[in-house]
């Protein structure tokens, strides 16, 4: 999964890999301070969301690039942030959905999967290990 982040009047999108599994104990409890979720709420809430979850995330992945950053200057636009499933992420759902979708949904759904697919980045670290990203 990604984090994608596009300020306003930017050309090109930051872009970071997001996998729950390899955030660092102290990005994860900094993380549980700033938003009062333990970490298996913290990603099911990003995956949800919501906006102060993903504002704390943004934080991370700003404060790993620019060590002066501080969670009151992160701000941005719903439109400026959003999160992408990778390729293998995708797929994997996409196996999920055919077969336990309902048959009535099943080939729109799997339509609109296809579609993601064709467009979605690979991660080279999940070669062959894809997981889905949420941790439970």
């Amino acid at each position: 999964m990604y984090l994608v982040y596009q300020p306003d009047g930017s050309d090109e999108p930051k872009r970071w890999a997001y996998n729950p599994r390899r955030i660092m104990s102290a990005e994860r409890e900094k993380i549980e301070k700033l938003t009062g979720r333990d970490w298996s709420d913290f990603t099911q809430a990003v995956m949800k969301g919501n906006s102060l979850c993903r504002r704390a995330l943004l934080f991370v992945f700003l404060k790993r690039e620019h060590p002066t950053t501080r969670f009151e200057d992160v701000d941005f636009a719903w439109e400026e942030l959003r999160l992408e499933h990778t390729r293998g992420e995708l797929l994997l759902i996409r196996e999920q959905v055919a077969e336990n979708a309902p048959p009535e949904q099943r080939d729109t759904i799997l339509a609109s999967l296809d579609e993601d697919i064709a467009s979605a980045e690979d991660d080279p670290e999940e070669e062959g290990k894809a997981q889905l990203p949420v941790v439970a």
